[in-house]
């Protein structure tokens, strides 16, 4: 007897080395794992998601009893975990999880959600270096398992698949047998809340797709993706009755089953979805379905158009800045301090940008075409700033990088703790950045030396500070807003938000000045006012959210509430002066509003609205009607910068860089 048990645990173990041993991990990727059905031909496997690690809280805890239960359970092969590993996206959450889900003894596969990518002081770059990936293919009974990343990457905005994810993922399926089975996953389902979900499914369905799972919702729901049956997982937090679990899956034949497990309870609960796998295709080939878009602004406006455009093959995740050795103005010299540029583009102007795959271009401003390039050994969601022959722009690979802007060659760079996804500011020859390793810096533009670091900030800062011979003021994610002596980086004040809440920060938003005031707006939807000399409150108004803006005489600023409507506000007594009511509808994307003076209605200004769904909204600072509106693409449309008198350069999440003149 004692023989026959050790032989099978050593055939077991063999088994198991088998369908491993083709594991690799390669450019932030899993795959290879093959895994068989039983002898009976069923797959049990558990489902995690929204573990939401936070340390030292029950997150941690529950976390682990479900891993405890699911190793107390042979029949389960495997494990997959669908989003939202970190509450924060800090790296210690990270990590505690990893070292958590290490625990389980049977293969387990993993994917980001937007707590991960959002709010990741690592510019999401320490998910694949804890986990070793951030997506995933593998086989389990013949059927082909795909999981994917979807964002928002640093950016508040709605998920998307990232376009390199997107690439590797139509890779994949191409790949495929047309005939085997494909079970596809996904933080975010895959609907309105998720960008270019159309794509997706428009992929999914080259092939044999059968069944989706997703996360985020938090609950237990089946699901309809345009004819694909999908799944919706609860979290593994406890719900209102205080329970603890994760979801079963049981394949047997062509059905599959989801049942609840519940920490402590003995068996699972009753089958809550049951979907009948397809022979062919589980959805009708000939249905059309609508996937609605802005084009018709467009026809609407045809005044709009676009000079060029550049597609990139990796998402941008910061504005594109412009160089120019004649006519540059940045970033600008009056009360705004935003970025602009005086004249319109004309040759060797070099238009700037950095995306998520840690390159930096250079753009022929006239044409489109590419110039130079940079590469940095991490994303970058940093905003390139531009001052005569220079270019700053951090990156999440921990360093600050100054190029020259005509080809991109190396002139310095500064090392700090860890990523640096905020975006400079540039006065005085002075170079003034926040990074993640809880310090804030002014560099030499010229050679790059410190002089000065403020070390003591709550967390990592992502925006770009306001700056001027006064005082630079800058958000980051532990509620708090400081205000430095620009000299010699002396903290003159520190605002801290009402809430509590780490999502509440200043850190997305680009506060600007006026009438000895700073401005700034919150994810708490509200508005606040500071003395810029003490950091007193003077007061707040609701609407907004990390969007704000100045008209440009400096007697009125403006915000983006979440729908649909702008508001101006008098930067004198506070009162609101006027309202639009808009058609960007749902709006979360925290883009600064710009501004053009002398232009709109009667010449008091232009000011431009940025959306997280590819529109931009020109108003008229005099009352904010609307002048013209234009849709870029399906996804955020970064910083747009004013160029000259009718020209606009913009970027947007999924790789457009694009001049409009207008």
């Amino acid at each position: 007897m004692y023989f026959k048990k050790l032989f099978c645990t050593v055939a077991v173990l063999a088994m198991a080395a088998g369908f491993l041993c083709g594991q690799q991990i390669k450019d932030g990727t899993y795959s290879g794992v093959r895994i068989p059905a039983k002898p009976d031909g069923t797959l049990k496997f558990a489902l995690m998601s929204d573990i939401h690690i936070s340390i030292g809280t029950p997150s941690e805890k529950g976390t682990m009893q479900c891993v405890e239960d699911i190793n107390a359970n042979p029949e389960i092969q495997f494990v997959m975990i669908n989003g939202d590993i970190a509450n924060f996206g800090s790296d210690d959450e990270l990590q505690s999880a990893k070292d958590i889900l290490d625990k389980l003894n049977v293969p387990w596969f993993i994917i980001p959600g937007n707590h991960d990518a959002t709010w990741s002081e690592s510019g999401t770059n320490s998910f694949s270096r804890i986990f070793g990936y951030e997506r995933y293919e593998f086989e389990a009974g013949g059927i082909k398992f795909i999981g994917t990343p979807c964002g928002p990457n640093i950016r508040m905005a709605p998920a998307l698949v990232p376009r390199e994810s997107m690439l590797w993922l139509e890779d994949q399926i191409e790949k495929m047998p047309q005939d085997q089975p494909l079970f596809y996953a996904n933080h975010y389902p895959l609907d309105s809340s998720l960008l270019k979900y159309d794509s997706v499914i428009e992929l999914l369905k080259r092939k044999n797709i059968q069944l989706v799972f997703s996360g985020h919702w938090h609950v237990d729901k089946a699901m309809d993706y345009e004819g694909l049956p999908g799944v919706i997982i609860r979290s593994q937090l406890a719900t209102a009755r205080k329970e603890i679990g994760y979801v079963i899956a049981e394949k047997r034949g062509s059905m599959i089953t989801f049942r609840d497990k519940i920490v402590g309870k003995k068996n699972p609960g009753e089958i809550w979805y049951t979907v009948r796998l397809s022979n062919g295709r589980p959805y009708a080939d000939d249905t059309v379905y609508e996937h609605p878009r802005n084009t018709e602004f467009n026809t609407r406006f045809p005044q709009v158009k676009e000079v060029w455009r550049y597609e990139n093959n990796a998402d941008i995740g910061s504005a594109a800045a412009i160089y120019s050795a004649s006519n540059q103005s940045y970033p600008g010299t009056g009360f705004n301090m935003l970025p602009s540029s005086s004249g319109s583009v004309v040759k060797g102007d070099i238009i700037i940008f950095a995306d998520e795959a840690g390159m930096i271009y250079g753009l022929d401003a006239v044409s489109g075409k590419k110039v130079w390039e940079f590469r940095t050994q991490g994303k970058t969601f940093s905003t390139p700033a531009v001052h005569g022959k220079h270019v700053v722009v951090g990156s999440s690979d921990n360093n600050i990088y100054c190029l020259n802007p005509e080809n991109g060659r190396l002139l310095w760079k500064y090392a700090c703790g860890k990523s640096v996804l905020g975006s400079a500011n540039i006065f005085n020859n002075t170079v003034y950045i926040g990074a993640s390793d809880g310090s804030f810096r002014a560099l030499n533009l010229k050679n790059g030396k410190l002089i000065w670091s403020y070390d003591k900030l709550r967390s990592f800062v992502v925006s770009r500070p306001y700056a001027d011979k006064e005082q630079v003021v800058v958000g980051d994610w532990g509620n708090r807003l400081y205000s430095f002596n620009p000299k010699n980086g002396k903290l003159q004040w520190e605002w801290k938000t009402p809430s509590s809440v780490r999502n509440m920060s200043p850190a997305q938003v680009w506060p600007v000045k006026s009438k000895g005031r700073i401005f700034i707006v919150t994810p708490d939807r509200f508005s606040y006012i500071l003395d810029a000399r003490t950091g007193v409150q003077l007061g707040r108004n609701s609407g907004g959210r990390e969007a704000i803006g100045l008209s440009p005489d400096g007697n009125e600023y403006y915000t983006k509430n979440m729908k649909d409507t702008v508001k101006a506000f008098s930067t004198e007594n506070f009162n609101m002066k006027w309202q639009s009511v808009t058609e960007y509808k749902y709006e979360i994307g925290p883009t600064p509003i710009t501004v053009k003076a002398n232009a709109g209605k009667d010449g008091k200004g232009l000011m431009f609205i940025s959306t997280a769904k590819g529109s931009i909204f020109a108003l008229n600072c005099s009352d904010g009607s609307v002048e013209w509106q234009h849709y870029m693409s399906e996804a955020l449309v970064n910083y747009t910068l004013p160029v000259g008198e009718h020209q606009l350069l913009v970027s947007t999440m999924d790789g457009i860089v694009a001049l409009l003149e207008y």
